[in-house]
């Protein structure tokens, strides 16, 4: 176990090396509810019951979940970072905007009350073009070092990652 938290460890710290976890998100804006702090956010993936595969692309909508007591605002993208087998760092690099199966929807302010859920669209290529093996994928909601480790066992062409920004409802092609 203490092993692995030292491999977890050095991946993050390479990646920090390196310009850190690529497409952070910034502060909500003042006025409303307050950013949501370190360690109260949870991030998974889901399908949300709908198929993101096509023409070479895959994808999976990024879920981050309120799991403190209080409510909070996030606003923007999240940060990634691709991991190998083992934890070690890989080439990443993420572009915000559109991707293949949604629309972006810009960065805005997204409160979530205790519970409460945000998405993401994140999409890749694997046509093997200078692909990396990425086995897992950090993610930081909100651009700060806390962050989350979620399985996408797939080659991903470049390193490079499509992704909308954090929205209350599925991000969409319309």
């Amino acid at each position: 176990m203490r092993g692995l938290r030292i491999a977890g460890a050095a991946a993050a710290v390479a990646v920090l090396a390196t310009g850190g976890i690529a497409g952070a998100a910034v502060a909500a804006e003042p006025g409303g509810a307050g950013a949501c702090r370190p360690g109260t956010l949870k991030v998974t993936t889901t399908d949300a019951g709908q198929s993101q595969v096509g023409m070479n692309h895959a994808g999976t909508y990024l879920k981050v979940t309120n799991t403190g007591d209080e409510t909070c605002a996030i606003k923007g993208y999240a940060g990634l970072a691709l991991e190998g087998a083992g934890h070690t760092a890989l080439k990443t690099d993420v572009q915000h905007g559109d991707t293949y199966f949604a629309k972006d929807p810009g960065a805005h302010t997204v409160t979530l009350k205790p519970g409460g859920v945000a998405y993401a669209d994140l999409v890749w290529t694997h046509t093997g073009a200078d692909a990396v093996p990425a086995k897992y994928l950090q993610v930081s909601p909100t651009g700060s070092n806390s962050h989350s480790v979620v399985p996408l066992e797939d080659d991903v062409d470049n390193g490079t990652l499509h992704l909308t920004a954090w929205s209350a409802k599925l991000p969409t092609s319309g």
